[in-house]
């Protein structure tokens, strides 16, 4: 794979037809889907054979070339699942291969046994269908099931509690199953991946067990759109579980919702304190306009940047923010293991951290503004300034104007407009 990707650099189409052999379009879907910016770039993008010899022969994976390579040209298509999955914090880059396999095994083994439950409850899990239609009202009635994806009845045998009141958890789960579903079918739906039941269904299976797991959560629309690449990437249902149980300890709070907030709110407030502090003028007129909630940012934030590029430039732009982002312990964090905190003013530690994160360290910044996505969005805006201060006079014309990127933003060019917009902010930050 090594060589075809020196091959590839080589020549344009080549590069293309090869992006495509990975994740192919369906033929009357071609012209509806942005154009892919992302190529794979010999001497700059993570390849296979880079990737191989960056582990020690005991399976010790050398994490500072991994990144440095990364934030320069992204990863080949062939090796994106298993990287995600240290970039993630699934695996520590400092654990063996029999470590790795051995942690590998217990966790397919866990979510064997949720999936298992939730196979109990509702035996559509698991079956290789899944379901669009409601299989339960409101108040947990069973209701037939009836022109879904299946001829697999569900017993819908009900989970009481104490006194035989339905628990009104598993209720909640039961009606999410549907929207997931419904989702589900149209979350991709232009890759040939998809046109096979059996992958929807995997995708339905890894969000229903998710659900049932993280009950404070459960589902919310967007997850989809969140959950889809991991599945693509990662052959095995259980890793494709995990890797993006981690991906969702990333964005969980945006997700959160109450009777009087959404869960990304946090994130839109971080945003206009970003612009305000960055771009006094701009802000003073989005305010005036009645968008100083910055709402109309709202699905760049939830669903990363998902809808505004090609399926592949996604993918390109999450990485790089991963490893941009990257804590050496994120492994140690989630799965507390940390004894004490790092000496951050080492500078061996330092190279551990990806490039935005190193910054935050040395700086001491506040945490909840190391979001990249947030900066993220806040360079988009300063990219369309000049349009948005001369053009928009409600917030149907900010919703337009930057409607207009989808399918026209340069991810790479929109990370490092971001990294800038970052460093101006701790400049100002600092000088206050």
């Amino acid at each position: 794979m090594g060589n075809s990707i020196i091959a590839a650099c080589k020549n344009g189409n080549s590069s293309v037809e090869e992006l495509d052999s990975y994740f192919p379009v369906r033929p009357e879907c071609q012209a509806d889907v942005p154009n892919t910016r992302f190529r794979p770039r010999a001497g700059k993008t993570l390849s296979e054979r880079r990737w191989n010899a960056a582990f020690s022969q005991e399976g010790h994976l050398d994490i500072v070339g991994v990144l440095r390579r990364i934030q320069r040209g992204g990863i080949h298509p062939s090796i994106k699942g298993d990287v995600w999955e240290f970039l993630l914090g699934c695996f520590d880059p400092n654990s063996t291969f029999e470590e790795r396999n051995e942690l590998r095994q217990r966790r397919r083994e866990q979510y064997a046994a949720w999936k298992s439950e939730c196979q109990k409850i509702v035996p559509l899990v698991g079956s290789g269908k899944l379901t669009t239609n409601a299989i339960v009202t409101d108040d947990g009635q069973p209701i037939e099931l009836a022109n879904t994806t299946s001829n697999v009845q569900d017993t819908n045998d009900a989970m009481p509690v104490d006194n035989g009141v339905y628990d009104k958890k598993v209720v909640q789960w039961k009606l999410n199953l549907s929207q997931i579903g419904l989702d589900v079918v149209r979350t991709d739906r232009f890759l040939v991946f998809y046109e096979n039941q059996a992958n929807q269904a995997k995708l339905w299976d890894v969000l229903a067990v998710y659900a049932w797991m993280d009950k404070d959560i459960g589902y919310v629309q967007g997850m989809t759109d969140i959950c889809s690449p991991v599945v693509i990437l990662l052959e095995n249902e259980a890793d494709a579980f995990w890797c993006f149980e981690r991906v969702m300890r990333k964005l969980r709070e945006n997700f959160k919702s109450s009777a009087n907030s959404i869960g990304v709110q946090s994130q839109l407030s971080t945003l206009a304190q970003i612009v305000k502090t960055v771009d006094p003028k701009l802000h003073r007129h989005l305010e005036e306009l009645d968008g100083g909630e910055y709402l109309f940012a709202l699905r760049m934030l939830m669903v990363l940047f998902r809808r505004e590029l090609s399926f592949d430039d996604a993918l390109y732009l999450w990485e790089v923010m991963w490893a941009m982002e990257y804590n050496p312990n994120i492994y140690s964090l989630y799965n507390k293991t940390l004894e004490q905190l790092p000496d951050k003013s080492n500078d061996k530690q330092l190279k551990q951290y990806g490039e935005f994160e190193r910054r935050i360290v040395r700086t001491g910044a506040m945490k909840q503004t190391d979001a990249l996505a947030i900066f993220l969005v806040a360079s988009v805006l300063e990219t369309k300034k000049k349009r948005l201060m001369k053009e928009a006079k409600g917030l149907d014309d900010v919703v337009q104007i930057l409607s207009e990127i989808t399918g026209n933003l340069d991810a790479k060019k929109a990370l490092n407009k971001a990294l800038k917009v970052h460093k101006k902010y701790l400049n100002k930050v600092k000088r206050s």
